[in-house]
């Protein structure tokens, strides 16, 4: 029993610190190795897909020098590799120390594979810890802290991870020394069970950080639900919905499952929730979240300990691929959905596909007879790891609402900002520099350009509510590509009648919109404001798109001051720029032209803009230098005509 417990304790905090490497390695993809739409995807899926193939030659090693010490000298890199990236510089020292992690942890989940026939109490506890300590720490990762909280907390794990790590090691010695040689073949060593779950562990994985176990992704579903008119909106509504993903997923996952067709509603329930989520709609995250998490835990239940235990038709060996093949599944799963943003392709299915395979291996597997004595006692380890998730809604900071000042003011200060999802040039997360080179302006208004709120793909951070926070500034979402991927404004005036106009994709692969909000100055004074992005087709500026959006704004505005700004992508002088100034707006940065935005280290395209209606007079026009971002944002202050 105790070793059972070692082993399963082990196997969950390496599945920690294995997410933890993931949510640096994925977005260093995109930041780091290429940059998205400019490096093309496919190269970019290349790199990325590549160490999970050469993952796969993992088993053949473990078979030919023995599962013992592939694992400790795996466990010891995958340490090292976790430990050095709170420390890493960024750029490609990142990268690279992230890669060797990677591939370090998927070699040790193949020799733990080995060794291991029921994973799915380690594996269940190992994404729900996950979620529940991403929950508590704010959906910001330890590695992207780097205070001495950070490095505590870091290194404390790690030292625990390698302890349990050697004494679970011993004990596989001392059970295998009197029946094989000290290095005899992988697959004679313990039990032959366990490949239906372990192939599973990378399907799971990518689910659990889409969809089920995303702390980032409820705290956005509720904030839809909150705001109720399909606009997402701060202060900060809560992490409610972490605990009762976390204690439906343990619940489902270390209990035993119900016989006959009974099964079927693990299955039936994951199928439910992937499908919602693929609906792309804001107000049915929590729904999906929440099947997905029940269902999920459900499955990955009935592929633990079933008759293939009795059967000895399988080897350790094969365990050692399944889980391979099963992380080559995540992969494949994560390129394939992310990367249909730059390549146009329809990306719905992609977690369906995924659903239903893990619901097939499931409801396939041989119905349990017998269970052997838990690890841990689910209702126990459950009860542990929610209340663990509960600390998150306690611990969260609310956003304040903003308040009106005195009287309307007589100037505002915009500043429009293309936050590249909250990495810098170094390709390391930087809400810090992004909160500093924004507060600097003292702005009433920000416009923010590539928002991103759950993102799998980013690391799983909510970008938004986390730089909304440090700016003490409440806000409002607009989506675009996605339910959590989009444009938003932040105020410290109160806002009303927020809308939001979906753009014609006019062949760009990005969804694109245009957000309008009200600013209410008091004394019955107000003015529009509307955020945008434009994404350009193929070799052509965003024409199209410049013109609906200009309509749209002047519309909205009905008179009223107005401000358009965002990340346009088109320069003075082009068409797309031209249908701003045609429909009668006014380019508030031409005092300083030529004013480049992009990319930030070395500016040479002027990209981001700020239109006004002719009524506003602005003045100290500027793009103030940071790496916080591939762009540098723009600022303007505008003087309100007289009452």
């Amino acid at each position: 029993m105790r070793y059972r417990q070692l082993a399963t304790g082990t196997l969950a905090l390496g599945v920690l610190l294995l997410i933890d490497v993931l949510r640096v390695w994925l977005p260093g993809i995109i930041t780091i190795f290429g940059q998205a739409a400019s490096t093309p995807a496919e190269l970019m899926g290349a790199f990325a897909l590549g160490w999970f193939v050469l993952a796969m030659g993992a088993p053949a090693v473990v078979r030919r020098v023995g599962a013992r010490p592939v694992t400790v000298v795996a466990a010891v890199a995958l340490a090292v590799a976790r430990l050095a990236l709170t420390a890493a510089p960024g750029g490609r020292t990142q990268l690279w120390l992230a890669t060797a992690g990677l591939l370090a942890g998927l070699v040790w989940l193949v020799g733990v594979a080995v060794d291991t026939d029921r994973p799915v109490p380690g594996l269940a506890l190992g994404l729900a810890l996950n979620a529940a300590l991403h929950g508590v720490l704010d959906t910001v990762d330890l590695v992207w802290r780097g205070d001495w909280v950070a490095w505590l907390l870091s290194a404390g794990t790690v030292a625990v991870f390698l302890a349990a790590t050697a004494r679970s090691g011993r004990r596989v010695d001392a059970e295998n020394a009197p029946a094989e040689a000290p290095h005899a073949p992988a697959d004679a060593t313990a039990g032959t069970a366990g490949a239906r779950a372990w192939l599973l562990a990378g399907p799971a994985l990518l689910l659990a950080g889409m969809v089920a176990l995303s702390p980032a992704l409820a705290r956005t579903g509720m904030s839809y639900l909150v705001a109720g008119d399909g606009v997402a909106r701060s202060p900060l509504f809560g992490l409610a919905p972490v605990p009762v993903a976390v204690a439906g997923f343990l619940g489902t996952a270390l209990t035993r499952p119900p016989r006959g067709w009974g099964r079927a509603y693990g299955p039936v329930a994951l199928l439910a929730g992937a499908v919602l989520f693929a609906l792309d709609r804001g107000d049915l995250l929590l729904p999906a979240i929440l099947l997905a998490a029940i269902g999920l835990g459900a499955c990955l239940a009935l592929t633990d300990d079933a008759n293939e235990s009795a059967s000895g038709t399988e080897s350790a060996s094969r365990r050692g691929y399944a889980v391979a093949a099963g992380m080559l599944v995540f992969a494949v799963g994560a390129v394939g959905y992310y990367s249909a943003y730059d390549l146009g392709y329809p990306n719905a299915a992609v977690p369906v596909v995924v659903a239903v395979l893990v619901a097939a291996v499931a409801f396939t597997a041989r119905p349990v007879v017998h269970r052997l004595a838990g690890p841990f006692p689910p209702l126990r380890a459950a009860a542990l790891v929610t209340a663990l998730a509960l600390l998150a809604p306690v611990l969260a900071d609310e956003v304040p609402v903003a308040s009106n000042r005195e009287g309307p003011p007589e100037r505002l200060t915009v500043v429009a900002y293309n936050i590249r999802m909250g990495f810098g040039l170094d390709g390391r997360f930087d809400l810090t520099g992004l909160a500093e080179v924004v507060n600097r302006q003292q702005p009433d208004v920000v416009l923010l350009s590539e928002v991103d709120r759950a993102w799998l793909l980013n690391g799983g951070h909510d970008t938004l509510d986390l730089l909304a926070d440090r700016l003490g500034m409440p806000y409002v979402f607009g989506p675009a590509a996605d339910p959590v991927w989009g444009d938003a404004v932040l105020s410290r005036w109160p806002v009303s009648d927020p809308r939001t106009l979906p753009l014609a994709a006019v062949g760009a692969p990005t969804g694109a919109q245009a957000l309008a909000v009200t600013l209410d100055l008091s004394d019955g004074v107000s003015a529009a404001v509307v955020s945008t992005h434009l994404q350009p087709p193929p070799g052509r500026g965003p024409v199209v798109q410049a013109r609906a959006v200009a309509e749209f704004a002047i519309r909205y505005a009905a008179g009223r001051p107005l401000v358009v700004a965002g990340d346009l992508n088109t320069e003075p002088g082009d068409e797309a720029f031209a249908e701003f100034t045609n429909a009668g707006l006014v380019d508030a940065l031409a005092a300083a032209r030529p004013l480049p935005t992009s990319p930030a280290d070395d500016p040479r395209q002027q990209i981001d803009h700020i239109f006004v209606s002719s009524g506003l007079t602005p003045s100290d026009p500027v793009a103030p230098r940071s790496t916080a971002s591939d762009h540098l944002p723009v600022a303007v202050t505008v003087t309100l005509p007289p009452r």
